[in-house]
C-alpha cells in the first residue's frame, strides 16, 4: 500500500511541477497561499493533539484547488505533510497516506468535477459556489474514501463496518467549511479564488487596457 502511495503522490507532485505553478504566487494569490500553508498544517496536525478514539481530519484540498488550481494545491499540500511528519509524532506511511488519501484525491477529484460542472452546466455563481464548493467537495472527499476503502479491501485490510457512512458523514464538514469560505471570497476577494471569472460567472466585461 505505501508503495502505491508513494507513486501517487510523486506522480501528481510531478504532474503539478511541470506547469511551473508558482509563477501565480507574484500576484494576489501570494499571501492567501502562504497563509493557507500555515493554517492546513495546522488542521492536518490537529487529530494528534485530540484524546485517542476521536479521528476528526478536516482536508481543505477542494478549497485550495477552488483558490489555487490544482498544480499550486498539490504543491502545496506535500508541503503541509512534510511539515505534519517534521512536527507530528507520526510515522512516515501514515502521513503519506494522509496525503494521498485526504489531499492529493479529493483534489484530483475536484479539478475533474470542476471542469464537469464547467462543461455541461451554465455559467452561473450559484452553481460555483453549492457546485463545485459545497457539493463537489463532499463528492470529492466521499470518492476518495471510497476507493481507499475498495483499495484496502482489494490489498488484504479488513473493512470497518459502516466505514463509508463515516466518510459520508465526515466529508459534509469538509462541504460546508468550503462552501462558506467560497461564497465569502466570492463577495469580497474573489482575486483569492485563481478558478473564479467575473466575466464568465458576472457577464462582466473585461477591464480596459
Amino acid at each position: 500500500m505505501t508503495i502505491i502511495e508513494l507513486l501517487m503522490a510523486l506522480t501528481a507532485l510531478a504532474l503539478a511541477a511541470l506547469v511551473r505553478p508558482w509563477r501565480m504566487l507574484t500576484g494576489p494569490l501570494g499571501a492567501p497561499w502562504a497563509a493557507s500553508l500555515v493554517v492546513l498544517t495546522l488542521l492536518w496536525v490537529l487529530p494528534q493533539m485530540l484524546p485517542n478514539g476521536i479521528s476528526i481530519q478536516l482536508s481543505g484540498a477542494c478549497l485550495l484547488v477552488l483558490m489555487f488550481g490544482w498544480p499550486l494545491a498539490v504543491i502545496e499540500l506535500v508541503l503541509v505533510a512534510l511539515a505534519v511528519w517534521m512536527f507530528g509524532h507520526r510515522g512516515y506511511e501514515e502521513v503519506l497516506s494522509q496525503l494521498v488519501w485526504i489531499g492529493l484525491m479529493p483534489a484530483t477529484f475536484a479539478l475533474a468535477l470542476g471542469e464537469l460542472l464547467r462543461r455541461a452546466l451554465p455559467a452561473n455563481p450559484f452553481i460555483y459556489v453549492l457546485g463545485r464548493a459545497f457539493i463537489g467537495s463532499a463528492l470529492s472527499i466521499f470518492t476518495a474514501g471510497v476507493f481507499y476503502e475498495l483499495l484496502h479491501r482489494l490489498l488484504g485490510g479488513v473493512a470497518v463496518e459502516h466505514a463509508l457512512v463515516a466518510r459520508w458523514l465526515m466529508a459534509w464538514g469538509d462541504a460546508f467549511l468550503t462552501g462558506m469560505l467560497a461564497a465569502v471570497f466570492v463577495a469580497f476577494v474573489p482575486e483569492w479564488l485563481a478558478t473564479w471569472s467575473d466575466r464568465r460567472y458576472l457577464g462582466m466585461p473585461p477591464p480596459s487596457p
